[in-house]
């Protein structure tokens, strides 16, 4: 009991923490899953826990490609909106652009990191690339080329390709569940396959360990407490038989000051800082 693996377990335990059942918390239970739903959501966006990182593959269909060309035989992938706006009495229809080069992630991605090369590369892809043709004629056996040359060549190998096959320029917002691929869709062929490097959002119906997360059980029962407290509000100051005198307020914001306190700890324990921070 002490470790929930469960849904209601994680229930059960943040009322306990409570006082239930010595107290009855009046919080309905409606507004419980919500609140449990809140928590996991923030885990997933917030904590270093709540997310894993994901290689997803995806293959390009006709639709895609298709899509991506939408509005002209250019390839690159625009369609028109329109708006209108009153000037002085006159009404006024504007013509907008925007993006249809866009595929459909799954609704658990929560970032994208990159997308691998769509191009095979001249420096290391392929029987006749230089990758190959230095290893065929150089490296006849070990210890025949010293490593610091070696090393050296590589470096300046991938400067080259980096310049001559630079990364496609990709957007993503995980509100959209969108992934606008910035590519020529013009001379992308279906059934190609592309590589996705992302952060996918833990689900706890399959690893129920997050509802034994310390995090998660200190935030959820700081948000029951706190709907208490607000449940409580309007009580404020009724007596009860026996002389007890309710205080929702008291109870609201003392969870207040916690919730503050834990996204305060998210913020410097939890969460991954900034890649400017990183170092």
């Amino acid at each position: 009991m002490a470790k929930p693996s469960t849904r209601q377990g994680l229930i059960d335990y943040c009322l306990r923490r409570l006082g239930a059942p010595v107290l009855e918390i009046n919080v309905d239970d409606d507004q419980i899953d919500d609140l449990v739903d809140d928590a996991i959501q923030y885990f997933n966006e917030r904590h270093y826990d709540g997310v894993e990182k994901m290689y997803l593959k995806y293959k390009i269909t006709s639709d895609d490609v298709a899509r991506g060309k939408a509005g002209g035989t250019s390839g690159v992938g625009i369609v028109t909106t329109t708006g209108t706006s009153t000037i002085v009495g006159a009404a006024t229809t504007f013509s907008f652009y925007e993006n249809s080069n866009y595929i459909q992630v799954p609704e658990s991605v929560i970032g994208i990191e990159k997308i691998f090369k769509f191009d095979t590369s001249s420096i290391s892809g392929g029987m006749f690339s230089i990758k190959y043709q230095l290893f065929l004629n150089d490296l006849y056996y070990f210890n025949s080329v010293e490593l610091l040359q070696y090393s050296m060549v590589k470096s300046y190998l991938e400067d080259i390709d980096f310049l001559l096959t630079t990364d496609k320029q990709v957007r993503f917002n995980k509100r959209q569940d969108r992934l606008y691929l910035d590519i020529d869709w013009g001379s992308q062929a279906a059934n190609e396959f592309i590589v996705i490097e992302c952060y996918r959002a833990l689900d706890p119906a399959s690893f129920s360990q997050i509802y034994n997360d310390s995090f998660v059980k200190k935030y959820l029962t700081a948000l029951i407490k706190r709907q208490w407290g607000q449940n409580l509000i309007k009580f404020n100051g009724v007596k009860l038989p026996g002389g007890i005198e309710l205080n929702g307020r008291q109870l609201y914001e003392d969870a207040e000051r916690e919730l503050e306190d834990i996204k305060q700890r998210m913020t410097m324990e939890y969460e991954l800082p900034p890649l400017d921070f990183i170092g």
